[in-house]
């Protein structure tokens, strides 16, 4: 599974948790409800700002979308993430490193 079915899934996971439609999750995070469906369905990656809206909105970690338990799939996320980085820029993993240091 790739990045951005783990994060497309996360966001219909926490909306179905939260027992929301589309169109209320999508109103919630202001976001026009045909962006949401696109998202949801894997037509578009979202934004690092709507990953923070949802994230904002619903008082959770960006890691919370990645994972249905935090503990749950860590083998799979930590290979995941390490074969990002692995393809990082010397700049992108100090942008990366300051990312962290906010968590």
């Amino acid at each position: 599974m790739g990045y951005q079915e783990l994060i497309t899934g996360g966001i219909k996971r926490l909306r179905l948790t939260n027992k929301l439609t589309q169109e209320q999750f999508a109103e919630k995070i202001s976001m026009s409800v045909q962006g949401y469906r696109n998202i949801e369905h894997n037509r578009y990656l979202p934004t690092a700002e709507t990953i923070d809206k949802i994230c904002d909105v619903f008082n959770i970690s960006p890691i919370r979308l990645l994972l249905a338990e935090p503990q749950e799939n860590l083998t799979e996320i930590k290979n995941l993430i390490n074969c990002k980085l692995d393809n990082c820029t010397l700049d992108k993993l100090i942008r990366i490193n300051a990312m962290i240091d906010l968590l």
